[in-house]
C-alpha cells in the first residue's frame, strides 16, 4: 500500500504540469486579454476626449507603448518560454502579480482562503452528519410516508441549482423581506461585537449561502447511503446473520453499514476541493469575498496570474482529494489492497 500511494503522490507534479500548461496556453490565445482591454480603454478615452481618429485600429496606443504593455503582461515572450518562466516563479513560491489588484497573487489567495474554508468545513459537516443518518432511516423505512416525503424534498433540492436558489433567496428573503443581509461574510461592525454577537452575525450572514451550498449535495449523499444500504440488507450474508439469531439492528450497524460507507468514502474526496475553492457563482451572488468570487472576477477581468494561481491550488486539492478517497476506501473496506 505504501508503494501505491508513493506512486500516486509522484504523479501529482506531472499532472499539475499538464493541467497548468493547457490552461496557460489557452490564456495566450483567448480573445479579450489584458492588452486588448488596454487598447479598448484607450480607444474609449480618445473618443470621450474628442481626440483624433484611431490609427491602425489601436487607438491612442503607439507601437512603443504596445511593446511596453506586452512586456508588462508577459506577452513579449513565446508561450512555452513564458510558461517556463511562470513555473520557475511558482517553484520559488511566487505566483506573480495580479493585474486587477496589483498585489502578489499568493497574498490575495491566502487572504481569501479562510472565508471559503469556513463555508467548506461547515458544508461538509452538515452534509455528512445529516445525510448519512437520513439515508439509513430511508433504507430501513423504505416506501413509508417518511421515505416518500423526504425523497420529495431531497429531489426538489437536487433539481434546483445552488446559484439559482441563491438568486431567488437574495431577491425575496433579503431584498424584499429584509430578513437576511444582501451579502457579505460578516457585518461591517463585526469587530465591535461581543463573542455571542459575532456568532449571531456570522450565522445571519451564512444561513442563505450554506443552504445553497448544501442543497445539491444532500440528494447525492443521501441516495448513495440509502441505495447501497438497501442492496447490502438484501444480500445473503445479512439474511444468514439474521437467521442465526443476530438482531436486525446489529445486522445493520455491524455488517451492512460498513459496506454501505464505501461509496460515501469514494465521494468524500471529490468534495475536498470545496474546502478551499468554494463556489464561483454562489460567492458571486452573495458577494462573499472568498476563493470562488476571486476565481470568477479573475476570469471575467482576464487576470491571468490570479486565474493560474486559483487553478493551481484547486487542481492540487482535487488530486489530493482523489488520494484521500483511496485512503478512506482502504480504511472502510478491508478487502481493498493497493499494489
Amino acid at each position: 500500500m505504501r508503494d501505491y500511494f508513493a506512486r500516486r503522490f509522484l504523479l501529482i507534479p506531472p499532472t499539475l504540469l499538464g493541467i497548468t500548461l493547457i490552461v496557460f496556453l489557452i490564456t495566450r490565445v483567448v480573445p479579450g486579454g489584458p492588452i486588448e482591454r488596454a487598447i479598448m480603454e484607450a480607444k474609449m478615452s480618445e473618443t470621450a476626449g474628442g481626440g483624433g481618429r484611431a490609427d491602425s485600429g489601436r487607438g491612442a496606443i503607439s507601437e512603443e507603448q504596445l511593446a511596453q504593455l506586452k512586456a508588462y503582461y508577459g506577452f513579449d515572450k513565446p508561450a512555452l518560454s513564458a510558461y517556463v518562466s511562470w513555473l520557475g516563479k511558482v517553484v520559488r513560491g511566487d505566483l506573480g502579480m495580479s493585474y486587477r489588484f496589483n498585489e502578489p497573487v499568493l497574498g490575495i489567495i491566502l487572504e481569501r482562503i479562510p472565508v471559503s474554508l469556513t463555508y467548506g468545513l461547515i458544508t461538509l459537516f452538515l452534509v455528512y452528519t445529516v445525510c448519512i443518518p437520513l439515508g439509513i432511516l430511508k433504507a430501513i423505512k423504505h416506501r413509508t410516508i417518511f421515505d416518500n416525503l423526504t425523497s420529495a424534498l431531497v429531489f426538489t433540492g437536487y433539481a434546483i441549482p445552488g446559484y439559482a436558489l441563491g438568486a431567488v433567496l437574495v431577491v425575496y428573503l433579503a431584498a424584499r423581506r429584509g430578513w437576511f443581509p444582501m451579502g457579505g461574510f460578516v457585518g461591517r461592525n463585526f469587530s465591535e461585537l461581543s463573542l455571542g454577537g459575532k456568532l449571531v452575525d456570522f450565522a445571519h450572514h451564512a444561513a442563505l449561502p450554506l443552504l445553497c451550498y448544501t442543497v445539491g449535495s444532500f440528494a447525492l449523499v443521501t441516495l448513495l447511503m440509502k441505495n447501497h444500504l438497501m442492496d447490502n440488507l438484501a444480500a445473503d450474508f445479512i439474511r444468514t446473520a439474521v437467521a442465526k439469531g443476530v438482531s436486525f439492528r446489529a445486522a445493520v450497524v455491524k455488517h451492512a453499514l460498513r459496506n454501505s460507507l464505501i461509496p460515501i468514502a469514494t465521494h468524500f474526496g471529490h468534495n475536498f476541493t470545496l474546502l478551499v475553492s468554494g463556489s464561483f457563482l454562489i460567492e458571486f451572488i452573495f458577494d462573499i469575498n472568498g476563493m470562488g468570487l476571486l476565481g470568477y472576477t479573475s476570469v471575467v477581468d482576464r487576470d491571468y496570474p490570479t486565474v493560474m494561481g486559483v487553478l493551481l491550488i484547486s487542481s492540487l486539492l482535487l488530486l489530493l482529494g482523489n488520494i484521500l478517497s483511496d485512503v478512506l476506501v482502504a480504511l472502510v473496506d478491508p478487502r481493498v489492497r493497493f499494489k
